[in-house]
């Protein structure tokens, strides 16, 4: 009796293409994958994977599997890119992004060029700039890092580190942002190092320059960067705790927001500065699995930060309860959020209008014009240093109008 793996027929086109499938009896294609979307030039499927999902686009030279099995659900890989073995789930890797045995990438992660983890990297709602470096055994959902120059000179995060992205009180809403997207697409700011076995608690912002020690559980907001960040000693003694109970609030909305902005910021980059790179059918298929990444993270978003709102009357009943019924000290905060959050909603759906920036923003993509090479990367780091300030500005004034939202944001506030 002959032996036919499922989809023999796709089988059979894809090594016809040219895909080395050294092992065709091992692998198995959904029925709803298109072969149009994989390449046939320098594509490598190694035994045991698993490709699936009518979205999923393999460009040329991408290698899946050498480590381990692969399993690709849906997913937008780009030119060269190695994904050596694990489960990859609605997420795009740009060129020669790579993730190591036993990574576990769902939905909603960006892995821009050359963005790289080792083995057992787990990933959701992620979004890491070019060259950012993970060591193995990390947990890190719902942030965005950026910091670095080139391949040599990235952002990195130590082995066993965690981000902490769930808290006792049953809410999400603890995006952090390492590094921001203003200056950080412009690849000329200092790296960030989070040093291994330590972690971050959601939601903090931490700026370019920044190192935190091997160790270390970070708490604090650092967006001024440039420091040796040491956690703040807290008092070693236990108190009353009742979930629920939430106390100021506002650094917390703050911090949404702004991660927001710098994600409305992302999608004007692509849709103004990427989008002149986007050159054959599969760069345009991961260009634009990028951008539905990104409205799947500005959506995830708002509901967690919608989740935290609804939590407020709680919140407020049991405060009044324990002060017999005087306003604590942090209850406008969150009478605030309540009042505040039907048009806040609204205007985070919305987003912030073209105009926006808009000086500045035709001003750099001029400059972009100028010095206009084969791909973004080169082109960016081309720039001069006062086309690069332009476009942050621009990118900047989006940030700022997400994070004036319901008026949480105060003078002084960094953004």
């Amino acid at each position: 009796m002959e032996l036919k793996p499922r989809a023999y027929e796709k089988i059979a086109q894809l090594m016809q293409k040219g895909v080395d499938i050294p092992n065709p009896l091992s692998l198995d294609i959904g029925e709803e994958v298109k072969v149009d979307l994989i390449s046939g030039k320098g594509v490598k499927i190694y035994p045991g994977c698993r490709i699936y999902g009518k979205q999923t686009v393999i460009a040329s030279g991408a290698q899946l599997g050498r480590e381990g099995p692969v399993t690709v659900e849906d997913c937008e890989i780009g030119p060269k890119v190695e994904l050596k073995g694990g489960y990859f789930k609605k997420s795009v890797f740009l060129e020669k992004a790579s993730m190591g045995l036993g990574a576990h990438v769902r939905e909603a992660c960006i892995l821009e060029e050359e963005a790289n983890g080792a083995h057992c990297v787990g990933l959701k709602q992620t979004i890491l700039f070019p060259f950012v470096t993970l060591g193995s055994l990390i947990n890190f959902c719902d942030c965005l890092m950026s910091g670095g120059t080139s391949r040599k000179n990235h952002s990195e995060i130590g082995s066993s580190y965690i981000h902490f992205n769930y808290t006792p009180h049953q809410d999400k809403a603890t995006p952090s942002l390492i590094g921001d997207v203003p200056r950080g697409v412009m690849l000329d700011q200092a790296p960030v190092f989070l040093g291994g076995q330590g972690g971050l608690v959601g939601p903090v912002r931490i700026g370019f320059g920044s190192v935190i020690p091997a160790g270390a559980v970070f708490r604090e907001d650092a967006p001024e960067g440039g420091h040796l960040l040491y956690p703040t000693p807290k008092a070693g003694k236990t108190k009353s705790y009742e979930a629920g109970a939430y106390r100021g609030i506002r650094r917390v909305v703050l911090n949404n927001l702004i991660y927001i902005g710098n994600i409305r910021a992302l999608q004007a980059w692509y849709r103004f500065v990427r989008q002149l790179f986007v050159g054959d059918d599969f760069a345009r298929a991961c260009h634009e699995g990028a951008m539905g990444q990104l409205n799947s993270v500005i959506a995830e978003r708002i509901k967690r930060l919608k989740e935290l709102a609804e939590k407020m009357p709680r919140s407020l009943e049991i405060a009044r309860a324990e002060s017999h019924g005087a306003p604590a000290p942090w209850s406008a905060e969150q009478e605030r959020l309540v009042k505040e959050w039907p048009a806040m909603e609204a205007a985070l759906k919305k987003g912030p209008a073209d105009s926006v920036g808009a000086v500045d923003r035709d001003r750099f993509l001029s400059g972009v014009g100028t010095v206009k090479g084969t791909n973004c990367l080169d082109t960016v780091r081309s720039l001069s240093p006062s086309a690069k300030q332009t476009g942050t500005a621009w990118l900047q004034a989006v940030v700022q109008e997400v994070s004036l939202v319901g008026g949480f944001h105060s003078k002084g506030d960094q953004t």
